[in-house]
């Protein structure tokens, strides 16, 4: 399964980033009811396993909350590459606005 990575920076500091990120999925689901589903989220610290369904296609991976940035590592299947573009803006623009 392909993979996709990213970092976004930030100067809030860990707890208060991960206090930030906590609610994010519940409002990414709200957001878009149409387009996710099974949405799962499971915190150990300052680590986050999540995993969501989007258009027939399973997302998955785990977001590490750092001192100063959110590192994400993710698969995405094969099938769904060609929207790979489209789901790193997505996540990055959610992650850039919940830590400004």
């Amino acid at each position: 399964m392909p993979k996709f990575s990213m970092s976004v920076p930030h100067t809030l500091g860990r707890e208060q980033a991960t206090e930030r990120l906590k609610g994010l999925l519940a409002k990414i689901k709200e957001r878009h009811k149409d387009q996710v589903s099974n949405l799962q989220e499971e915190w150990v610290g300052n680590l986050l396993k999540f995993s969501f369904t989007t258009f027939g296609f399973k997302i998955g991976g785990a977001t590490t909350v750092e001192e100063n940035e959110v590192k994400l590592d993710g698969d995405i299947p094969f099938a769904a590459m060609m929207f790979k573009g489209k789901i790193e803006q997505e996540i990055r623009e959610s992650l850039n606005k919940v830590l400004a």
